[in-house]
């Protein structure tokens, strides 16, 4: 039974271990109320496991006598499984088993018991006398995260107009797997996985030849299967390693969700684990590929503590940013713009950088009105700047959504007190309403108009081209500034 449905109902196969035929491993079923055969099978599975390194499906058969929870009750089960499963009792069996083996008699039996009782009563004894958790703000926001190892290689490059003399030109694309690149380099024990990321090196080929540089046990291609993929990634961080998953659209990961906003998310602060793993999402529209592979996904995860998310609009960023994600030992959602990918180039240093998690870039400073936004929304912004000269804008791209950099925020409310967020999320539950509210909240004195959003229609992504410009939000932004400004 799970709750109250019994697994007649829950799956065809007439026993669990059919199941195992599907993944290529072998199974046995055995009573899992028979401490012996319990302890035989346990031990040669484990010994064919090192030998083979090969999983091997045991089901031990055994029965619940009491309900799910307290509430649930019993009723749903026929009383002859209860009298069934009383015969296999495996603390009466093994006990009848050890006297008639001669091993023990009844007085040590009886010893036995009340030592286990003795031992339950000072154990809830210790509980009871146990003082209440006093609650601790400070405290609890400090276990969200595991702390972050001191940075030996950082690039500040959050003031307008950074260069670096060791700088050439990459494309976004190219910056990314730069930066994976000599991550994997560094870290021999930084794991890739992904579908078709091995011989065909990925959707978008950002891991092509990556196979032949570090080897199948690095590079592994995986089944179609996002909550499998994360899984594993997570087991891998349980034994030290470090993980990068690729998301092939960033779309998909819904069916991981479970894995990252309950699992990964969670376990440092449930128990001072680690979740060494970055998620890399392909993201983003305006390349016509409709509502299945351009969704901007970044709102889902930024609601969710724990988890750190950055969305890099420039190659130099993006490669800092993926070093910088994959030294940081939290979970990471690193956002990559499709559309960016082949189409914008920009100077990117040579050596191995990290650019800062949590740090804003300031891409251009002005007095008339503040354009907050990241990702493609960098590109709008500087666009309709160049097109535009008459208005000075100040541009915030943010880079890191989780955690956001307020300082930056508020510096640039006090440069011009008219803002707009701009992002290409809908409209409705993007960042921008959360960023929008904090200026309010924290910044009031400073605005000299109501803090605006400029953000893509609450729809899905249409496939048609025309149908997709309308959708997205650059196609409001300039009746956006002129509304700002005019107020």
């Amino acid at each position: 039974y799970g709750l109250s449905t019994p697994s007649s109902e829950q799956f065809r196969c007439i026993s669990l271990i059919d199941k195992a035929k599907g993944y290529g491993m072998e199974g046995v079923q055995i009573d899992g109320n028979n401490l012996l055969t319990v302890y035989d099978t346990i031990r040669g599975v484990r010994d064919y496991c090192i030998k083979n390194k090969k999983p091997f499906l045991i089901e031990a058969q055994t029965f619940r006598m009491r309900g799910h929870e307290e509430a649930s009750g019993t009723k749903y089960v026929p009383a002859s499984l209860f009298e069934l499963w009383e015969k296999k009792d495996p603390v009466k069996n093994f006990e009848q088993y050890l006297a008639s083996a001669g091993v023990i008699n009844e007085e040590g039996i009886s010893t036995i018991r009340e030592e286990i009782r003795v031992r339950i009563d000072q154990e809830l004894e210790l509980a009871s006398q146990t003082s209440p958790v006093v609650a601790d703000t400070a405290a609890e926001l400090a276990d969200l995260f595991a702390p972050v190892p001191a940075r030996e290689h950082i690039i500040d490059n959050s003031a307008a107009g950074f260069v670096s003399e060791t700088s050439r030109e990459l494309r976004l694309i190219d910056a990314i797997k730069e930066g994976l690149h000599q991550s994997m380099g560094k870290h021999e024990k930084l794991v890739l996985m992904g579908q078709d990321i091995a011989e065909y090196g990925g959707a978008f080929k950002i891991t092509d030849g990556f196979l032949a540089a570090f080897g199948k046990d690095r590079v592994r291609n995986t089944p179609l299967c996002e909550s499998a993929i994360l899984g594993a990634a997570l087991g891998l961080s349980l034994e030290g390693y470090k993980s990068m998953v690729e998301m092939q659209f960033a779309d998909f990961v819904s069916v991981g969700f479970n894995q990252i906003v309950n699992n990964l998310a969670k376990i440092h602060y449930r128990w001072g684990q680690n979740a060494d793993v970055v998620v890399r999402m392909p993201s983003g529209g305006g390349v016509g590929a409709g509502p299945f592979h351009s969704q901007s996904t970044e709102a889902w995860f930024v609601h969710t503590p724990g988890l750190k998310v950055v969305y890099p609009s420039t190659p130099m960023d993006a490669k800092g940013l993926m070093i910088a994600a994959i030294n940081d030992p939290n979970p990471v959602m690193f956002f990559e713009h499709k559309g960016l990918y082949r189409s914008i180039s920009g100077p990117v240093p040579e050596e191995y950088y990290e650019v800062e998690i949590g740090k804003a870039r300031m891409v251009k400073e002005g007095t008339d009105l503040s354009v907050i936004t990241y990702g493609s929304g960098v590109h709008w912004a500087t666009d309709y700047a160049a097109l535009h000269p008459g208005i000075s804008l100040d541009i915030l791209d943010l880079r890191t959504l989780l955690p956001l950099d307020y300082d930056a925020i508020r510096a640039s409310v006090e440069r011009t007190g008219k803002v707009i967020v701009l992002h290409e999320d809908s409209l409705t539950g993007g960042i921008g309403g959360e960023i929008a509210a904090w200026i309010a909240e924290h910044c009031f004195d400073q605005l000299d108009a109501p803090v605006m959003r400029c953000a893509s229609l609450d729809t899905p992504i249409p496939f048609s081209i025309e149908l997709e410009k309308n959708y997205m939000a650059n196609s409001r932004l300039g009746e956006t500034v002129e509304k700002l400004l005019a107020y």
